[in-house]
């Protein structure tokens, strides 16, 4: 504990007071911090490590990745698109039908021209979910935040 030296009633050094400082020195929780800090920093790369496992062999069959989305769109005049190749709503409906006899769980997107009719969004996505495939979505882009 440290201690201040205060004059006493005279103004002298006669009858000083000793009175205990009450500031708290960090100095030594920070080097024991700073410490602390460095071990974990040196251990935490070594507790990552796995358990070395010797995993059995199998004959299962290995997952598949996912196929890519199929894209349906619409134009402003109204016709649909599969990729660049335009279509007619029986011919949509049967190039639709024989992919979706291939891939069924695959996932249809529509984009639609923003100045044709909801109407005409809506046969659309009719002809897609009548030829077989039951992932459907619409895509849209975002506004920019003003």
């Amino acid at each position: 504990m440290a201690g201040a030296m205060l004059p006493g009633p005279g103004g002298g050094d006669e009858g000083s007071l000793y009175r205990p400082v009450s500031d708290i020195n960090v100095t030594p929780f920070v080097d024991v911090m700073l410490v602390l800090l460095i071990i974990f920093m040196v251990a935490a790369p070594l507790m990552m490590v796995g358990v070395p496992v010797q995993l059995p062999k199998t004959s299962a069959a290995k997952l598949q990745q996912p196929e890519e989305p199929l894209i349906v769109s619409i134009d402003a005049a109204g016709k649909a698109f599969i990729d660049k190749e335009g279509f007619t709503d029986v011919e949509l409906l049967a190039r639709l039908k024989a992919m979706a006899a291939a891939t069924p769980d695959r996932v249809v997107y529509v984009r639609g021209d923003k100045s044709i009719s909801f109407g005409r969004l809506m046969e659309v996505m009719g002809v897609v979910s009548t030829s077989g495939f039951a992932k459907l979505s619409m895509i849209a882009e975002t506004a920019p935040v003003q």
